[in-house]
């Protein structure tokens, strides 16, 4: 299920705003549209704002996967 060969990095590829879903979607192999839907019902339903700031610590956190990774 996960890639134990890489570590988690944000997507290039898979990126709306940071890349930090779509990085956690090729990192277990899932459907990047999937995560995002379900982060989004995920933090409405805790008032959205600790998943706006959970995102974005994770978008500090995270970094950019380099455009030599595979």
């Amino acid at each position: 299920m996960t890639n134990g060969n890489q570590p988690l990095r944000r997507s290039r590829e898979h990126r709306i705003i940071a890349g930090v879903i779509g990085g956690f979607a090729e990192y277990f192999d899932r459907d990047p549209t999937l995560l995002r839907v379900v982060y989004v019902g995920i933090s409405i339903l805790s008032a959205a704002f600790p998943g706006i700031l959970i995102y974005l610590l994770l978008w500090l956190i995270i970094p950019l996967r380099d455009s030599t990774d595979t």
